[in-house]
């Protein structure tokens, strides 16, 4: 499946560079899903914080004892110390996870953009956060295509 998704994004972008009058896009969709656990993480101590768009950050957790594959979404704010705080919000779905954690493991964590694609306040807490995770163009890669 990882093999499978990735050849159509490197098609993506053989396709994008054989005409260079097409627009080069920044991100590419790579997919959507809902945050899991968030009832069992620290979502509540930030949940007025968080809005449609906001910027997370997904961290592979290597040590989850539930899923091997365990892909946190985190939320982190500059406090009024000038420290970074982080709030696990929750998980990627174990049916939605096994490649990003892959890719993390590679060291490929700069390529994800994860934002809030939706927040419903009164679903079910496996529903009430909707993510979009994008592929970010990757600078180097282009200048070099471009060279």
């Amino acid at each position: 499946m990882l093999s499978h998704e990735l050849a159509q994004v490197q098609a993506n972008f053989a396709h994008r560079n054989q005409n260079s009058k097409v627009m080069k896009r920044k991100k590419i969709f790579f997919k959507e899903c809902h945050l899991a656990g968030r009832q069992y993480h620290d979502a509540n101590e930030v949940w007025e914080e968080l809005k449609v768009g906001t910027l997370l950050e997904l961290q592979r957790d290597q040590e989850n004892p539930y899923d091997k594959n365990a892909v946190a979404v985190v939320y982190s704010k500059v406090a009024d110390n000038n420290e970074k705080e982080e709030y696990l919000l929750g998980y990627l779905p174990r049916t939605s996870n096994t490649e990003i954690a892959q890719l993390l493991e590679m060291g490929w964590a700069s390529i994800f953009e994860c934002r809030i694609s939706k927040i419903n306040e009164d679903a079910h807490y496996e529903n009430q956060i909707r993510l979009t995770i994008r592929i970010k163009q990757n600078q180097q890669a282009q200048n070099c295509v471009e060279s």
